[in-house]
This record gives C-alpha cells, structure tokens and sequence, in this order.
C-alpha cells in the first residue's frame, strides 16, 4: 500500500446521497485519493478541474440523469473511464449507461467485490454492449434538446466550485499542518514532565521534530562552559551521528545561523539557502534548501539553539516559526530541568560521600575505643603476673640442691638462679622485702590462684580483640561460591551449637532451591542471626523460648528466602536501624561486640542479597535473608 497520498490515484464518486458517499470513501480511501460531489454540475466542475484517474457516478441524481452525466464526462474527458453505480433494475438500465459512454456498470447493493471492480475498470476493463447503435441512437436524440439549455449554466457552476474547491484545499492544508503543530508541541511538553536525562531528551526531541513534519533534519546545540562555542548534542538520523561523531561544533558569532540566533536570541530563517551569505555550508547535509534556526533560552540566558532544516524552497511559513519556538522554549526548560536534576545528583553524591566519611571515621573511633577498652586489663594484669613470678623465683631460688632427692630438680633451682641473676633480678633484695612482709600479705603475694586469675584476664582480652578483627575483617575474605543446601548447612549448625532441644523449630519448603553462595560465610550468618535469638530470649526470661527457622524459595526464582524468627520481646523500633551499626550491642558488658549483624549484613550484601528486620515490640523479631538461588 502507498502510504504517500500525493502518488494514490484520484477517484471522482458523484452522488447525492452522504451515505453513499460515505460508503465508498471508507471501502476505497486506502487505495486512491477519493474527490466527491454531491451533484452533476458540481462533479463536472470538479472533473473537470482535477482530471480524475476515474469516475464513479451515482444513478439516483437530482438535475440530471447518471446518463446525462456520463455523457458530458465523456466529451470532457474521452479518456477517462466512467462508472455507473445503480440500484435501477429496469431491463436495459445496463445497455443505456454503456451507450452513454461508460465503460461499466456496477449494480446495487455494493457487493465485497466492489472495490476489486473498481480497480478492473481503472485498469482498462471495458463492459460489452451489444446493439450498440441502437441505444446510442435513442440516447443521442434523448440528449440533444438538454444539452444546450445546460451548457451555460453548468460553465458557471464550474467556475464557482472551482473557486471553493481551492479554498477548501488551503483551508483543509492549513488546519492539517495546524493539528501537527499544536500535536508536537504538546508531546515536547509531555516530555518536559516526563524526561529528564538530558541526552535522552534531546535525542527524543529532534526525531519528533523530523518525523511529524517530514523534515530533512534538526538538530541540538548547548553552549559551552566558555561560552565560545556551540556544541552539537543531538542530530537525526545518519548525518546526525556522523556529526556527534565527529564532535561537531559551531563558534559562536555573526557567521553562523546558529552562532547569530544565540547571540541575538531571535529565531533566523534562511527560505533558500543559495542565497544566505552567513549560513555556513555543511558538508554532511548537501541537500539543504531551507533551514531555521531558533535560541534555547532560560531565564533570558541562551543555553543553545534548535537548527530545523528542509529539502524544499520556502518551506518555512509564519505559524512553523511561532510553533517551533514555543517548542523550543520547552525544550530550554527542559534542558534546565536536566542540569538542575544532574547538579542535584551531584551534590546528593557528594553529601553520601561525605556522611560516609563521617560514619568511616564514627566506626574508626568506636573500635579505637573498643580495643582499647579490652587491652586495659592486659598491662595491669601482665604486671601483676610478672611480681608474682619473681616472689615465687625468690622462694625457689632459696631452695637448697642438697636437700632435693631429684637431680634434675637441683639443676632447675641453680638455672632459676642464674637466670634471674642474668636478667637482672635481684632475688636477695626480693626475698628480704617478701621478709618484712606481714604474713596475710605475703600470702597474698605468692598466690598461684591470682597468678592465674590475671592470666585469664589477659587471655580473654586478647581473645575479644581478635574476636573483634575477626568481625572487621572477616566478610571481606576472598569467597569460594557454590551450590549449597541451605537446609543441610543450618540443620548442622544448629546441631553444633548446643542449643537445649526443641528450641530450634526447622522447616523447609519442598521447591527450596539450592543457594550459591560461600558455604563458610554463610553459615557464619545463620550461626550469628540463631544465636542473637537465643541471646535475646534467654536476657528476656521469655517462657517457653522459641526459634522458628523458615526455608522457601523466592518469589523471584532466582533468590532463596530464609527467616529466623523468635517468640521473644522483639526489637524496639529506636533501635531497629542501629543494630546493623558495627560497635552497637544492647547486651551491656556481657561480652558482645557489636559486631554480629554488622558483618552479617556485609556478608549478605556481598553475595549480592538482602537482609532486613521485621518485629512489632512485645511480638518478637523475625530477620528475612534472600540469597541468590543455584545457577
């Protein structure tokens, strides 16, 4: 089918009925240009101003006979072919139109061959008559006493119509190219609204600009930073690209359209190029003709300029200047919006950067003061350990060999002595002040319970340090991925880690799909996530404690969700946001460090998967884990 109106044959349908008219034009419109008249006079004028490529005529005419019509249409036109369509079911009705002169005869109702019909007949099909000169005859004589009294009345009813024919056609031309202009500017606008990455937006903008109004090409300018050059953004179609590829550029000043429409901020038009000194001549649009050039401005700044170009002479008429421009202005919002919305991202960016900072540096400090409140302990308690071991290397040093049964045994006192004496101990000067000691306090000094004691306590300091890097450094381990069993995995975790039985509640969906994942991370998550529930169960004394642990898969296929919940007293919901903080605990000094969900978070989100809290205070906490699914 010809989508170009201009190259369908034109069809002339002469009846007095809308409906008929109607009819015909929905059944042949997608195949000619289809001119109607609503009555004889007027069909030969429009016949004879249009020259149609056929014509149809209606028999049921006022004024004249579709006989009469055709007969006229003939001599007017001899080598177009003229149809009659005609519901007369009179015998002959068929023969007096073919001697009339047309070349067929199409009865009603219009059947579904209609419009194959028409197309024959246009293509040179010709109906048979046979006793042609006998119904010529008796036709011929019919017509010659109306034809004179007709001819001048129908010469001035052609002058007129084709007068309003004219008028009609500019009219209808006008409102046509009216619609499309009001049509476009209103989807810039809905662009405007909608849109506001800048290189999408522009892009979008140009096309619509060349597709409606079957433009040759349009295209973007911004202005630099320096404000001396016009940079091209966007461009239609091959040329287009060419051009961005090559980054096209335009200085701003008087020898450009482009340059003299930012600088002036009034729209330049050039309706034939060959004689516009200043347009510079691009060599990536050589079919140029006419071209229009019109200023982006916000806040009466030029931000850029929009060129409209076309392959025809003056193709530029006022209301494509003033719809253009207003479409323009949009644009320029638009583009204003774009930089408004980027330069917020920017300082959004910005802001997150920084409060990153500050919670880097809010954590760096807390660990600071974590680690230094677990090595406290360590220095009062070596310096304790290392006085008692000099009281009890005096007392062994005063040991007589002699008396000792076990060589070996007197051989160790003379090394204690001469080893101490070598690092500097003065053992007598020990021994002579454990002397005047009270003997309470003396005891007190030589006891392997205390020595113990702040053993221990420096044991378990350095362990909570390194309790403490572990939970640091721990999730950042390079990972080994696989499918794992998630049920398998927390089914032996909760075996291994001593949990009164019946606690832990386990249960698993039968499509439970298999998690890809670090198996060891993981059940460092599930390990840490079941035990906070225990934790929080046993500081609330809740009766009857109990761990629901929940497997399924995702409603997204490629996830498996897993929850830990608990009948405990919940989680306050000040809190709940502070809990995924390193360094915060709510378990006071009984030896947490803070570091649990912090890490478990870090570890989940590493794997690409989610981690979050659900709890109503006094109903219990439920934590939700979706991990990628096998793949």
């Amino acid at each position: 089918m010809n989508s170009d109106p201009r190259k369908l044959p034109q069809l002339l349908y002469i009846a007095d009925s809308d409906e008929s008219r109607s009819l015909v034009r929905r059944l042949l419109a997608y195949k000619f240009v289809v001119l109607e008249a609503a009555n004889p006079l007027d069909g030969l004028g429009l016949a004879g101003e249009t020259h149609p490529s056929l014509i149809l005529i209606d028999n049921n005419l006022s004024q004249m006979t579709s006989n009469e019509a055709a007969s006229r249409l003939k001599k007017m036109l001899p080598y177009t072919p003229i149809v009659v369509v005609s519901g007369d079911t009179k015998p002959g009705a068929r023969e007096r139109s073919l001697a009339a002169g047309a070349v067929g005869f199409i009865p009603k109702p219009i059947g579904g061959d209609f419009v194959e019909l028409v197309d024959d007949y246009l293509h040179g099909k010709v109906d048979e008559l046979e006793n042609a000169e006998l119904y010529l005859r008796e036709y011929q004589e019919e017509l010659a006493t109306k034809i004179e009294d007709q001819t001048r009345q129908l010469t001035n009813t052609v002058e007129r119509n084709k007068y309003l024919l004219q008028q009609n056609q500019k009219m209808f031309s006008m409102l046509e190219r009216r619609h499309k202009l009001l049509e476009t500017a209103s989807r810039v606008g809905q662009m405007v609204t909608s849109i506001l990455d800048l290189n999408e937006l522009l892009r979008h903008t140009v096309n619509i600009i060349c597709s409606e109004f079957n433009f040759y090409y349009s295209g973007i300018f911004l202005v630099s930073d320096d404000r001396k050059w016009a940079v091209l953004r966007a461009g239609y179609a091959l040329a287009g690209r060419k051009m961005l590829e090559a980054n096209y550029k335009l200085p701003i000043d008087e020898k450009s359209m482009i340059g003299r429409s930012i600088l002036t901020q009034q729209a330049q038009i050039a309706l034939d190029v060959a004689g516009e000194e200043s347009r510079f001549k691009n060599p990536f649009l050589p079919n140029t003709r006419s071209e229009m050039a019109l200023p982006l401005i916000v806040n009466s700044i030029s931000v850029g300029a929009v060129t409209v170009q076309s392959q025809d002479l003056n193709a530029f008429n006022e209301e494509d200047v003033t719809s253009l421009q207003t479409m323009a202005d949009q644009v320029a919002i638009a583009i204003n919006n774009a930089k408004l919305m980027r330069e917020l991202e920017s300082a959004n960016t910005e802001i997150l950067r920084t409060k990153t900072y500050e919670a880097i540096a809010t954590a760096t400090g807390e660990a600071i003061h974590w680690v230094g409140n677990k090595a406290a302990p360590i220095p009062g308690s070596v310096n304790r350990a290392r006085e008692d071991v000099q009281y009890l290397l005096a007392l062994v040093a005063q040991l007589n060999e002699s008396e000792l049964d076990n060589a070996s045994l007197a051989a160790a006192v003379q090394t204690v002595r001469e080893e101490a004496e070598a690092s500097g101990l003065d053992l007598k000067k020990i021994l002579a002040d454990m002397s005047a000691m009270q003997p309470k306090r003396l005891q007190a000094l030589v006891s392997v319970e205390s020595l113990l004691e702040d053993l221990d306590i420096a044991e378990n300091s350095a362990k909570t340090i390194l309790d403490i890097k572990e939970g640091l450094i721990g999730p950042a381990r390079q990972r080994n991925d696989e499918n794992v069993s998630l049920s398998e995995m927390i089914s032996n975790t909760v075996m291994t880690m001593g949990l009164p039985h019946g606690v832990v509640m386990l249960t698993w969906s039968e499509d439970m799909p298999l998690a890809h994942v670090d198996a060891r991370q993981i059940e460092q998550v599930f390990n840490n996530l079941i035990k906070n529930a225990w934790e929080a169960l046993l500081q609330s004394n809740t009766p009857d404690p109990k761990i629901y642990v929940k497997g399924r898969g995702d409603d997204n296929m490629n996830y498996v969700l897993v929850s830990v919940q608990d009948n405990g007293p919940g989680i306050p919901k000040d809190i709940q946001e502070k809990i995924w903080v390193s360094f915060f605990t709510t378990k006071g000094g009984k030896g947490g460090t803070g570091l649990g969900l912090s890490a478990v978070m870090q570890i989940v989100n590493q794997h690409g998967g989610k981690i979050w809290l659900e709890s109503v205070n006094g109903s219990g906490a439920t934590f939700f884990v979706r991990l990628p699914a096998e793949k």
